[in-house]
């Protein structure tokens, strides 16, 4: 099977190049070579590799960038998600699309499961990802929307990264937001979920992705600490000490009723995925 990827170059797109490769042929592809806001180029690259399954992880995934940079932010996410869908269409390619938790307002006091009805949010990201999503249900049939949040991964960059950093002994405390609740997830277990999805070529539908179990960024923040041997003090806050322009959602949660529903193997816990990667990335 031949599985193609949009934004290869990117952090998942670089670990699904080296988790998948032993199982499938992997061709990964990005900009220049690859442009999604042309529909020409996708179909040249279609026609170039021929793939039976497309990955498309390409998007503008800077979220406070969107708010300022609107149209290029629904150039990505939604006209260049549907050229994809509809070269898949096209060319009777399986998609598997990467979608993000941001398509819920993101208030709710329980995890969104993929049968709730999402609205695209409060910020031009999420509304511009949700739009991609609709690209996806109306242009290809044989998809997949695979939703994702709080990921990090080899190389970064992700919070995991951005801790270590801030880390270095200059800080006696870092003021970390506790009042957002969400699973961190490692894209290793994103591929290991992908690979599964793979092997079930019939399998269509939405489906969450991110590791078992909760916790905030301050929690985050203190196992990222405790798993690296380092000192660092955490000091919870709220969002309101740290105003951005995009709001984050206070509920970025997400229930993987799919998977259970259709008999796939369950996410690891995100403690258990997070001491994996610390292990290869930070190693003591």
């Amino acid at each position: 099977m031949k599985v193609l990827l949009t934004g290869g170059k990117g952090m998942l797109g670089r670990t699904l190049v080296r988790e998948l490769g032993g199982d499938f042929e992997v061709v990964s592809t990005d900009l220049p070579e690859a442009d999604i806001t042309d529909e020409d180029a996708i179909d040249a690259v279609f026609a170039r590799h021929a793939p039976d399954v497309v990955i498309h992880c390409a998007a503008m995934t800077a979220v406070d960038r969107c708010e300022t940079e609107r149209d290029m932010a629904f150039r990505l996410n939604a006209r260049g998600t549907a050229n994809v869908a509809a070269a898949c269409a096209r060319q009777g390619v399986r998609l598997i699309a990467i979608s993000t938790d941001y398509v819920f307002e993101g208030d709710a006091d329980r995890p969104y499961a993929e049968f709730d009805r999402p609205t695209g949010g409060r910020t031009v990201y999420g509304q511009s990802k949700f739009a991609g999503e609709e690209a996806v249900r109306s242009l290809c049939p044989n998809h997949v929307i695979a939703r994702i949040s709080w990921l990090y991964g080899a190389g970064g960059p992700s919070f995991v990264h951005a801790m270590m950093n801030l880390a270095d002994g200059s800080r006696p405390v870092l003021k970390v937001v506790a009042d957002q609740h969400g699973n961190p997830t490692s894209t290793v277990a994103v591929a290991q979920a992908l690979r599964g999805i793979l092997r079930r070529p019939n399998l269509c539908g939405t489906f969450h992705l991110t590791c078992e179990s909760e916790t905030t960024w301050a929690g985050f923040a203190k196992e990222i600490f405790r798993l690296a041997g380092r000192t660092q003090a955490v000091q919870p806050c709220t969002t309101d000490e740290f105003p951005r322009p995009a709001p984050r959602p206070k509920n970025s949660r997400l229930e993987k009723m799919a998977l259970r529903l259709a008999g796939l193997p369950p996410m690891p816990h995100w403690k258990d995925a997070l001491a994996a990667f610390m292990a290869a990335e930070f190693p003591l």
